[in-house]
């Protein structure tokens, strides 16, 4: 973990967010104290695993029958 002062931090925020986002964290003191980390924001596999779950769903319910009737017979006798 790499240490930054608060006089340096603000001049070098740039370099600082790209190492960031480039997975490392970095602490900023004060007179030797932390007073901050820079760590990067946790994954969001939230929408890939939505995306994922919604495939699924989706070729689940293709061919389903109850009994002799389709989903899709069902859907299409609602709308009319």
């Amino acid at each position: 973990m790499t240490t930054v002062g608060t006089f340096e931090a603000p001049s070098h925020l740039a370099s600082l967010l790209e190492r960031v986002e480039a997975g490392e964290s970095i602490i900023i003191t004060r007179h030797g104290e932390e007073v901050a980390h820079l760590v990067p924001p946790p994954h969001k596999p939230l929408r890939m695993n939505l995306e994922a779950a919604i495939a699924r769903w989706r070729n689940t319910r293709q061919g389903i029958k109850l009994g002799t009737l389709k989903i899709r017979d069902l859907i299409d006798e609602g709308r009319h």
